[in-house]
């Protein structure tokens, strides 16, 4: 025999040896094929938490969890045979059925995910003994929010099914297609605390889908943790007081503790049931509410923006007193011919002003305090001073988001010099152009919550919490909340508030008055160039020792001191006494007809 058919031999040899070994070293030694076959018949069951419980201030539940089932499918596993069976049971079309299929198939064809979601208790009993007997369908157990009141639909907010712009945007991969997320409100901002974290399940199912127990005695599962709860600052039943208040309304509602920055009561009118976006429904209502011209989806509190109108003008004291451009007991005649007013001529101190609301004073203090002098130039003092004056303005919270934490807060607008620049050029704009924000008009805009904080601010005389709607998260340690100065000597603010209390006993927001429970504030009439104005109320009470500070806005009702004032006072007297001693004035809002002849004291 020559030496390469040996050669030959021998590798033929060897290599039948290699090949018995590792057939041997598979089948007998090494489980890891053994494992992967396996994987044929063991199923990844995704184990979602229970989200966080959401309460009021008191515990008072608002947002629980209502178990549902999603049926999934693994498209390499289904029969389409099976199709008019699984449309029977489900009670869909053929086409709602291939829709749900294809969409699962461009998921993944060997993953499962969601063919019908959120089967109620009633509808798995009835088709889960059914349901086994079809290839490439198993359940799978979740739950879905459902809210406990008709309440607070714009502060809780809703989850919704994730978006594939939200999968491909989330940098820890902890979404899955089919998972929800919260898409507004406490639901969105707070999402990591609620959410919790799943757990995963391996089971064995024979060849029909049926399980037959759990991979490995469960040695690889991992136990979901349910989210954190969350308590709210909102006082629940101040809230639907407040609701109730508003309804048949367009506007907002922001009550704050000043002590603390706890939001008390947040309305926005008209809104929704919060229920109407849970379920299978969804869509449907969605859609309906997004098309609704009086947009329930807006948030006004913290997104609509108006001028500020008169309430302005407690901000305008108190920056002209910090430029020392008025004194606190200062008199300033006004003949009330320089912009148009409805407080008579005569001599006004700052509170008297604020009392009568005389746009003439606050024309002058203004004018005061933009035209200090700094440059020979008038139109360069102008930049001067309206840079001076704005730096002020902004510390009270203004043109900026104040942090609330929801999600889409607005910033407002106090114009900076480029707005004027282009306006009418660069050194082209003096107080003559901008003369119309001396008593908050013009270019400046607000949101109701900014309004709110002001009443704050001037409860507090000089210093506000950041607003807040969370209380406390988890093991219900509060959140710490940041003190915010505005810089301004407390002592200042004795002169305002003295008139914000006689706007109530004597001016414009008479409506407001209760004998025994002393009321600062102060009415706007808010221009519209729309249609009918917008009725404006800020304030707080009591006047010392406050335990709230309120903004209302209720558009097209006209006059500041109507509607605004009388809501705001009711909610006050609720918040303070529990009670209202005052059913004329609650029938009054109720109604909600502010077209009656205004009273010759109404002056914003």
């Amino acid at each position: 025999m020559n030496t390469r058919a040996v050669i030959i031999r021998i590798t033929i040899v060897i290599t039948v040896l290699v090949f018995s070994a590792r057939l041997f070293s598979i089948q007998i030694i090494d489980d890891q094929y053994k494992q992967a076959a396996q994987n044929n018949i063991i199923h990844k069951v995704i184990k979602y938490p229970y989200r966080g419980l959401i309460t009021d201030k008191y515990g008072k539940l608002l947002v629980h969890n209502e178990p549902v089932y999603d049926l999934m499918v693994i498209p390499k596993e289904v029969n389409h045979q099976d199709s008019t069976r699984i449309c029977d049971l489900l009670e869909i079309t053929n086409q709602e059925y291939l829709d749900s299929y294809n969409k699962a198939k461009r998921y993944s064809i060997i993953l499962p995910s969601i063919f019908y979601d959120k089967l109620s208790n009633e509808k798995f009993a009835s088709i889960q003994d059914k349901i086994v007997d079809v290839s490439g369908y198993t359940i799978q157990p979740r739950t879905t929010r459902s809210y406990d009141h008709k309440s607070l639909a714009n502060v809780l907010g809703y989850v919704g099914e994730v978006t594939a712009s939200q999968l491909r945007a989330d940098t820890s991969n902890y979404y899955r297609s089919g998972d929800y997320i919260g898409i507004t409100g406490v639901e969105k901002y707070y999402e990591q605390d609620l959410r919790g974290k799943r757990g995963i399940s391996y089971q064995t199912v024979d060849v029909r889908g049926t399980v037959i127990g759990e991979f490995g005695d469960g040695e690889f599962d991992t136990l979901p943790e349910s989210g954190n709860n969350i308590q709210l600052t909102i006082d629940l039943e101040l809230q639907q007081y407040a609701e109730k208040l508003m309804e048949g309304k367009t506007g907002s509602v922001v009550a704050i503790e000043p002590k603390t920055g706890e939001i008390l009561a947040f309305v926005s009118a008209p809104s929704y049931d919060p229920n109407q976006f849970s379920g299978r429904d969804f869509s449907e209502n969605f859609s309906k509410v997004q098309l609704d011209s009086l947009k329930p989806l807006f948030n006004r509190p913290i997104q609509a923006m108006y001028p500020p109108g008169s309430m302005f003008k407690t901000i305008q004291s108190l920056v002209a007193l910090k430029e020392n451009r008025v004194g606190t007991k200062e008199e300033i005649y006004c003949e009330g011919d320089l912009i148009g007013d409805l407080a008579p001529p005569g001599e006004y101190d700052i509170t008297k002003a604020i009392t009568y609301s005389s746009n003439n004073f606050f024309y002058k203090v203004f004018r005061r305090v933009i035209q200090q002098g700094y440059d020979e130039n008038s139109f360069i003092d102008a930049r001067i001073g309206y840079e001076r004056w704005r730096s002020h303005v902004l510390d009270f919270g203004l043109g900026d988001r104040l942090g609330i934490d929801l999600p889409n807060e607005n910033t407002g607008s106090i114009p900076d010099l480029n707005v004027y620049d282009r306006i009418y050029g660069i050194n082209r704009w003096r107080f003559s152009n901008i003369y119309s924000l001396s008593i908050g008009q013009g270019e400046l805009l607000v949101t109701p919550l900014q309004m709110a904080n002001l009443g704050s601010i001037l409860a507090n005389r000089g210093y506000y919490y950041t607003p807040h709607v969370v209380r406390a998260i988890g093991n219900g340690t509060s959140i710490p909340q940041n003190r915010n100065e505005v810089g301004i000597d407390p002592a200042y603010f004795e002169v305002v508030v003295d008139g914000m209390e006689k706007v109530i006993s004597i001016g414009s927001g008479i409506r407001a008055y209760i004998p025994d429970l002393p009321i600062c504030g102060k009415t706007s009439t808010v221009e519209n160039p729309h249609g009918e104005d917008h009725s404006g109320f800020m304030g707080f009470a009591p006047k010392d020792n406050p335990e709230i500070a309120i903004a209302v806005y209720v558009e097209n009702a006209g006059w500041g001191g109507r509607a605004a004032g009388s809501t705001a006072s009711l909610l006050i007297e609720k918040h303070i006494k529990g009670h209202i001693t005052r059913p004329w004035t609650e029938a009054y809002v109720l109604k909600g007809d502010f077209a009656d002849e205004r009273p010759t004291n109404e002056s914003d």
